[in-house]
């Protein structure tokens, strides 16, 4: 794994622990020669994660559409700053400079990121690691809500298992490393419509 993309808050939320997590994640990116890969923000988590690989003189990669790059206040100090036109194109650069995917605590957007790139995974258009760093169970309500959809026949047990959740960043960078994609299958079969 040479680059990793991670989506995460423009918000650095109100649990310290997020921003520790962050902090971790950059330290053990650059220790391993991995670049980042995250929306371009110098704000939030974002630029928490951004500074902190930079700091150590890591490669951070941004990637920032026109019509959110005020909002979102771009990052001046990166490797590397993609300004795209789109949400849509935003995503696909991301997708196309990472060799695997990471969501932190985040809003909205960082749940929408994730999941179409989980998506793509599902869809059988690419098999790269994807995970979720679980900060003091920031996720817990949504994991619960994907074991629900999986009782409720909505998501295969298979495509439930696409991705790797640790509340650790070590043990979790430490297992998309190791990541082993399952061979395709069949995504619908006649049975389950």
């Amino acid at each position: 794994m040479k680059s990793l993309c991670i989506f995460c808050g423009s918000n650095k939320g109100k649990n310290g622990s997020y921003k520790q997590a962050a902090e971790d994640l950059a330290k053990l990116l650059v220790k391993d020669d991995i670049a980042l890969v995250y929306g371009g923000a110098s704000i939030g988590l974002m630029g928490i994660l951004a500074d902190e690989v930079l700091k150590r003189q890591g490669k951070v990669f941004g990637v920032m559409p026109k019509s959110i790059s005020r909002k979102e206040i771009a990052h001046g100090g990166l490797t590397e700053l993609f300004v795209v036109d789109s949400m849509h194109a935003r995503k696909q650069k991301m997708y196309d400079l990472s060799d695997a995917f990471i969501a932190l605590p985040g809003g909205i957007g960082t749940l929408e990121e994730f999941f179409e790139i989980l998506t793509w995974s599902q869809l059988g258009l690419h098999k790269k690691p994807c995970g979720i760093l679980n900060t003091d169970g920031y996720f817990d309500h949504l994991l619960k809500f994907l074991d629900h959809m999986v009782d409720e026949k909505f998501l295969k047990e298979k495509n439930r298992n696409l991705y790797l959740t640790e509340s650790d960043p070590k043990f979790l960078l430490q297992r998309m490393k190791n990541y082993l994609p399952e061979p395709e299958a069949k995504w619908i079969n006649k049975e389950d419509v």
